[in-house]
């Protein structure tokens, strides 16, 4: 299994957007959350590039600490929800 599938695995760009979209932040404060450059963000949103695994690392703990839950594959395909707030 090559790196870059791996790191697909951890985040697709799609959760990341939805994640995102939850959360209700914008693409700048995920970069400043994450301590990434906003291009690292846009980029992988956008589908043109997957970040270094430390900054997609960076990126997922950042929409975590947002409250997004990322569900991995099961049949249905990799999905995010937000976390119970009560």
């Amino acid at each position: 299994m090559t790196k870059l599938v791996v790191e697909a695995r951890m985040m697709t760009s799609e959760q990341c957007r939805a994640g995102r979209a939850l959360a209700d932040i914008s693409q700048e404060q995920l970069a400043k959350d994450a301590s990434v450059g906003l291009s690292t963000v846009r980029n992988f949103e956008a589908g043109r590039s997957t970040p270094v695994a430390n900054n997609l690392k960076a990126i997922k703990s950042a929409l975590e600490r947002a409250g997004v839950l990322f569900i991995d594959q099961n049949g249905h395909g990799p999905g995010v929800r937000l976390r119970d707030r009560r």
